[in-house]
């Protein structure tokens, strides 16, 4: 994500770590923009999404774990780059005149393409409700930034509040991924990501009523001010 232009960046305690400080200064020495870096976090996305929807139609234990593997890879791949193109264009300066856009369209676009891919992974092991539970999950997801950008819209700070923001969203999509590498020992195929996708929705859901309660109390207290 792209905070060149936000004064609301989500808290990490990973941009204080040296490794992250290293890898941003190295992009940045690199002549890497942060739009660029964004993109990236898009290709990873829509890499992993295929990676998970072919996990779902193989049935090789072995070919279908590397899948899955791989996808989690790509996930927090997807992830380092929503780390490093705010820390490139805000530590480092490089932000550019487009930063409002590239600060969320690339996160929607990412949560839709991994989150649905999560949905086919699961319906390619014939299991129908997954296809459905996917997109919803990826509905869910993009309401849970829409609520926050509306309370900016209304000048109040960036609420991050979880229990499913979005690296709350990938840390459980990527466990999800690791669990149902196993499930062939378990006499099972696709059931973990279809339970995975069903927590990832209901939290998504608690985040956005959660998100809205805060809004409309802050709003409520605005009016009464």
């Amino acid at each position: 994500m792209n905070e060149a232009a936000s004064g609301d960046r989500r808290p990490l305690k990973s941009r204080a770590a040296g490794w992250a400080q290293a890898l941003a200064a190295a992009a940045a020495r690199g002549g890497a923009s942060p739009d660029l870096i964004s993109a990236a976090s898009v290709a990873f996305a829509g890499l992993g999404a295929a990676l998970l929807m072919l996990a779902g139609i193989n049935e090789a234990p072995l070919a279908r774990g590397l899948a899955l593997i791989g996808a989690a890879a790509c996930i927090q791949l997807r992830l380092l780059c929503n780390l490093l193109d705010g820390m490139v264009a805000v530590e480092h300066g490089r932000g550019g005149p487009s930063g409002p856009i590239w600060n969320e369209m690339p996160d929607r676009i990412a949560d839709a393409l991994l989150l649905v891919g999560a949905g086919y992974c699961a319906y390619g092991s014939k299991l129908d409700m997954g296809a459905w539970l996917g997109w919803l999950a990826a509905c869910l997801a993009i309401l849970t930034a829409y609520v926050r950008e509306l309370g900016r819209g209304f000048d109040f700070p960036a609420d991050f509040s979880g229990p499913m923001a979005k690296p709350h969203r990938m840390a459980a999509l990527t466990i999800t991924c690791v669990i149902s590498v196993f499930e062939p020992f378990w006499g099972l195929h696709g059931q973990c990501m279809l339970i995975g996708l069903a927590v990832i929705a209901a939290g998504s859901a608690w985040t956005v009523v959660r998100r809205t309660r805060t809004l409309a109390r802050r709003l409520a207290e605005r009016a009464a001010g």
